[in-house]
C-alpha cells in the first residue's frame, strides 16, 4: 500500500509488539511516513532485527505485564525520543485453546496479564507524556473476538473485549485534552501469532469472515496509521473494524 508521504513529519511513536506482525507493519509505516519509532518487545533477537528492517530510532526488550518494566521502559523512549506522540499497543498472545473447564490457569492468567493489564501499564506511563504536549494518539490492538466471542479462546476473548472497554474509558477522559484513544478490532489477519493456534482455530476463525479469506497486515496496518495521524481528529472512545464484514458495529 503507498505511503503518504510527510503524514507523521516531527510524529514520535512508541510501538509494543514492535519486533513482529502488525507492530512491525505499523512502526515501518510511521518510519516510511516521516516519523521516528522506538519498539517494543518481549524478543529481543527478534527487536535487532525488526529495528533494521523498520529503521527504529531506538528498541526495549520487556515483558509488558511488569508494570515497572513498562515504566522504565516509557522514560528511557522519551529520553529517546524527546516527546512521545503515538502509542500502539500491538502486544498480545493467544493463551490455550480448549474450553472453559480444561483452560489452564497459567494461561488465563498470563493472556490477561500481557493482553488487557500491558495495554493499561502502557497507557498509564505514556498518557502523562502526552498530556504535558496537548497532543496524543493512542491506538489500542483489540479483537473481533472480543465483539464476538470465539469458542475455545475464552481468556483472548475476554482479555480483548477489556481492551474495548478500557479504551472507550481512556478515550473519554482523554477527550477535550489533545489526546485521542481508539482501538482497533481486526478478523484474523496473516500473522506470527496463527502458529501459536491449531489449524482447525485458524479454519473456524476464516470461515466466519464474510469475505472468505484471512486479512493482510498491511490492511490492519493502513487503518492504525490513520488512527495515529493527526487525520483521526474528531472520534475517540471508539472502535474501527478491519474484520472483511464480521463485524459490522
Amino acid at each position: 500500500m503507498s505511503a503518504y508521504q510527510g503524514r507523521f513529519t516531527g510524529r514520535t511513536a512508541v510501538v509494543t509488539g514492535g519486533a513482529s506482525g502488525l507492530g512491525k507493519a505499523s512502526a515501518a509505516r510511521i518510519v516510511a511516513e516521516g516519523g521516528r519509532v522506538v519498539l517494543w518487545d518481549l524478543n529481543a533477537d527478534a527487536l535487532k532485527a525488526a529495528a533494521e528492517e523498520v529503521g527504529a530510532t531506538a528498541v526495549v526488550a520487556l515483558d509488558v505485564s511488569d508494570a515497572a518494566a513498562v515504566e522504565a521502559a516509557a522514560r528511557t523512549s522519551h529520553e529517546a525520543l524527546g516527546r512521545i506522540d503515538i502509542l500502539v499497543a500491538s502486544a498480545g498472545i493467544t493463551g490455550a485453546t480448549v474450553p472453559v473447564q480444561d483452560f489452564p490457569l497459567a494461561s488465563w492468567t498470563r493472556v490477561i496479564d500481557i493482553n488487557l493489564n500491558g495495554v493499561f501499564y502502557c497507557s498509564r506511563a505514556i498518557v502523562p507524556y502526552m498530556l504535558a504536549n496537548d497532543y496524543g494518539r493512542i491506538v489500542n490492538v483489540a479483537s473481533v473476538a472480543g465483539k464476538e466471542g470465539n469458542p475455545n479462546a475464552s481468556a483472548y476473548s475476554a482479555s480483548k473485549a477489556g481492551v474495548i472497554g478500557f479504551t472507550k474509558s481512556l478515550g473519554k477522559e482523554l477527550a477535550g485534552k489533545g489526546v485521542i484513544a481508539n482501538s482497533l478490532t481486526p478478523a484474523t489477519f496473516e500473522s506470527p501469532i496463527l502458529a501459536q493456534l491449531p489449524q482447525s482455530q485458524v479454519d473456524y476463525m476464516r470461515s466466519k469472515i464474510p469475505m472468505g479469506r484471512l486479512g493482510e497486515v498491511d490492511e490492519s496496518a493502513a487503518m492504525v496509521c490513520f488512527m495515529a495521524s493527526e487525520e483521526c481528529s474528531f472520534t475517540t472512545a471508539s472502535t474501527f473494524d478491519t474484520s472483511g464484514g464480521r463485524t459490522t458495529y
